[in-house]
């Protein structure tokens, strides 16, 4: 395991927090973290398995309320899940989809998108 603050290859185990999770602690700039340290489930009390089924839940339609009922957890902390989810996935795109040389460019739903009408439309002559 690396150190997610300097990056140092070998981290040491440091004890266990309240909850009985393993804490680890860095040689080098002597932080400590958990295994969980910089994932969605960092600080929380939800388990990867039930955070994965509250996303899941909602990528497939359900609303955010509906699945705080399915899961039987609070609405601020679905709320909260996803938030960070979609912040994640935004910093991972940004990261990974660089200098995309691209030639050709479809645009299937442009029209939908800027509410085209018939009246406003462009008449070729």
């Amino acid at each position: 395991m690396r150190c997610p603050f300097c990056e140092h290859a070998k981290v040491h185990k440091h004890g266990r927090t309240r909850k009985g999770v393993q804490r680890f602690q860095c040689p080098a700039c002597h932080q400590t973290f958990t295994e969980t340290f910089d994932t969605l489930y960092y600080r929380r009390q939800v388990s990867p398995e039930e955070g994965h089924t509250i996303l899941q839940s909602h990528c497939e339609g359900n609303s955010l309320r509906g699945v705080s009922r399915i899961s039987k957890r609070a609405y601020g902390t679905v709320v909260s899940l996803v938030r960070k989810a979609s912040e994640k996935a935004q910093m991972i795109h940004n990261q990974q989809v660089q200098d995309v040389d691209s030639q050709t460019i479809q645009s299937d739903e442009l029209w939908s998108f800027v509410k085209k009408s018939k009246s406003k439309s462009c008449r070729e002559n």
